[in-house]
């Protein structure tokens, strides 16, 4: 017995390569210039003289240009190649962030957040597909866990820089330690190398911008992504109408959480299915909206914090694995284009229809609401995968040891 567990422990597919390492690399520093800028450069802006609907004009434009940029940026990366559309984009993000200190207007501002977000569109569809790349397709769950990480160390650590930078030396500073670690993401992707380039299957349809295996966990993840974005807007203005202070500690258990489960998860999803990454999440994001729902002291948000870190950092990697599981090779740019673009729509969507749904019906009503989006990701699950049967037949065994 233990001789067998020694040989498999040997043949295990091997995870923490040196090509792994460095897109992990690229991509945490791509996260931590772009959460940096994502709380100051509103104060930046302000400081010009800038009126709120411009303020909201410049930060929106960003994901306009990303969302509209990662269909060419899938088809560009399985065709002319990961690391080079990553470099490109990377390049375009430093030089870009660092023109916000050359020119503080506010025509040059809304032109170089354009340029800005074409750089990250490109930048993280690349390395999306680049992580796929040096995963063994037996570890792509607990892979894809690690690869999430970089959101979320970047949430909880870049956006504190940020402010500290801004108000200790000023918006110039900010910007060149932006842009410089930003380069550090390129510098780190020239040290991935890859021993062959990847080519289509015959008849592959590489010409299409879009990968139809990516479709399902694209509109899960829309879905879901619908409440993460209005729990980044609205929590703190929710937080603010029930007189609750010091509500910065929600994002710190939120990503800690989910810090501490996504590569749980990631296993989970290898081991014994999506399921188990998928329901779960799918509870705990729920129980998290009802929570804010009848919140009223500082406890209910922290309880609320905690179980949606735990539940998204279930869901994001599961979908994202699914999403470039089913697609070859030489598709897995358009697969993780594919999800992006989900995510963008959702986010965008999210602010936008909870900014009115809040104004209609308040807060805590909107967090209720927010559970139907999360609900409908669980019956496409269910019953639109192709493989809805063997999950109903999952949920059931999990439904079953939870009983016992």
């Amino acid at each position: 017995m233990s001789a067998q567990s020694s040989q498999n422990t040997v043949t295990k597919p091997r995870l923490w390569t040196r090509n792994y390492l460095f897109t992990l690399f690229a991509n945490q520093f791509v996260c931590l210039s772009f959460h940096m800028l994502l709380p100051t450069l509103p104060l930046f802006v302000r400081h010009l003289d800038a009126t709120e609907d411009i303020i909201g004009l410049i930060m929106g434009v960003f994901t306009v240009t990303a969302l509209g940029i990662r269909p060419f940026a899938g088809r560009a990366v399985d065709t002319k190649g990961r690391k080079v559309i990553f470099l490109w984009g990377a390049a375009i993000i430093v030089s870009s962030v660092f023109a916000y200190s050359l020119f503080p207007v506010i025509p040059f501002i809304l032109t170089f957040r354009l340029i800005h977000g074409l750089g990250f569109g490109l930048s993280t569809t690349a390395v999306g597909a680049m992580v796929t790349d040096f995963v063994p397709n037996s570890r792509l769950g607990e892979g894809m866990g690690y690869y999430g990480l970089a959101t979320v160390i970047s949430m909880a650590v870049s956006p504190a820089v940020g402010l500290f930078i801004f108000h200790s030396w000023g918006a110039s500073a900010l910007f060149h330690v932006s842009a410089f670690i930003a380069g550090l993401g390129a510098f780190s992707a020239m040290f991935v190398k890859y021993p062959q380039k990847i080519t289509p299957r015959p008849n592959e349809p590489t010409s299409f911008f879009l990968e139809k295996n990516a479709y399902l966990p694209t509109v899960m993840i829309l879905l879901v992504i619908i409440t993460h974005a209005s729990i980044i807007a609205f929590v703190s203005l929710y937080a603010d109408s029930l007189n609750i202070s010091n509500i910065g500690i929600f994002f710190t258990l939120y990503a800690i959480s989910s810090l501490l489960t996504r590569p749980v998860f990631g296993l989970l999803s290898d081991r014994k299915g999506f399921s188990y990454s998928i329901i779960p999440g799918i509870i705990l994001t729920s129980t998290a909206l009802i929570v804010l729902y009848f919140a009223r002291d500082f406890s209910h948000f922290m309880i609320a914090a905690i179980c949606y870190g735990i539940g998204y950092g279930g869901l994001l990697p599961a979908f994202q694995t699914m999403a470039v599981r089913k697609a070859s090779p030489a598709r897995r740019g358009a697969a993780t284009s594919t999800f992006y673009c989900g995510m963008d729509i959702g986010s965008a969507f999210g602010m936008i229809a909870c900014g009115f749904i809040a104004k209609a019906t308040g807060y805590s009503t909107m967090f209720l609401l927010l559970v139907i989006p999360v609900l409908l990701a669980l019956l496409c699950y269910l019953f639109l995968g192709r493989d809805s049967f063997k999950s109903q037949q999952r949920l059931q065994s999990l439904l079953g040891k939870m009983k016992r």
